[in-house]
Parts: structure tokens; C-alpha cells; sequence
């Protein structure tokens, strides 16, 4: 069982940068990777970056996102940041950190899901 809470959203302008948290609980929350997920008003939500607590793995992005996002992990804490720069309209989105059993784009291989904070960028 793993618990998620996400933090830092809020309204930015354009080209402003937001730093989001995850937190994940539990007694098994070390062992799993954390991906950030968006979705957007009247759209499909999508996939954003992950990132593994394991050693040595790599960070995956969506193409909208590279360049312009970080993620990074502190393992002591079992806390996933999610660094966003050059922030643009079309990044507003309900932003969530969700828990699998290894990193992955796909939304299914996820089994748990936090409840998403708002991230606005104004035009």
C-alpha cells in the first residue's frame, strides 16, 4: 500500500517556473517508481515524466515536456520533485503523481494514484 500526496501548484505566468512534490508513504513506498501525469480541461490525461527510486535508472519524458522539465528524486524522504521551467499556457493541467511497480508511460501499469494539485499558467 502506498499513499501519495502531491504539492506546489499554483498560478504562474507565462514563462515562470513551479516546482511540484510527491510524497509517498508506506511501508513498501521505497521500493516503487513515481510518474506525474496532467490532465488538461476537456482532454485525455497524459503522460509527463518518471522516474525509479531504484539506482542507477533513468528519467523518461513526453516530448511536450523535454527541455523544460526535471524530475529528481530524494530517496531518504521518498519524495519525487517535479522542476518546471519556461512554464506555457498549455501546460495548465491537475497534475498527479502516481505509484508503479517500475517506470512506465502507461497509465495501467500504475496502482496508485494521489488526488492532484492545479497548476495554472496564465497567458
Amino acid at each position: 500500500q502506498v499513499q501519495l500526496v502531491e504539492s506546489g501548484g499554483g498560478l504562474v505566468q507565462d514563462g515562470g517556473s513551479l516546482r511540484l512534490s510527491c510524497v509517498a508513504s508506506g511501508r513498501t513506498a521505497s521500493t516503487y517508481a513515481l510518474g506525474w501525469f496532467r490532465q488538461a480541461p476537456g482532454k485525455d490525461r497524459e503522460f509527463v515524466t518518471t522516474i525509479s527510486f531504484l539506482d542507477g535508472d533513468t528519467a523518461d519524458y513526453a516530448d511536450s515536456v523535454k527541455g523544460r522539465f526535471t524530475t529528481s528524486r530524494d530517496n531518504a524522504k521518498n519524495t519525487v520533485y517535479l522542476q518546471m521551467n519556461n512554464l506555457r499556457p498549455d501546460d495548465t493541467a491537475v497534475y498527479y503523481c502516481a505509484a508503479g511497480r517500475l517506470p512506465s508511460k502507461k497509465i495501467a501499469r500504475y496502482d496508485y494514484w494521489g488526488q492532484g494539485t492545479q497548476v495554472t499558467v496564465s497567458s
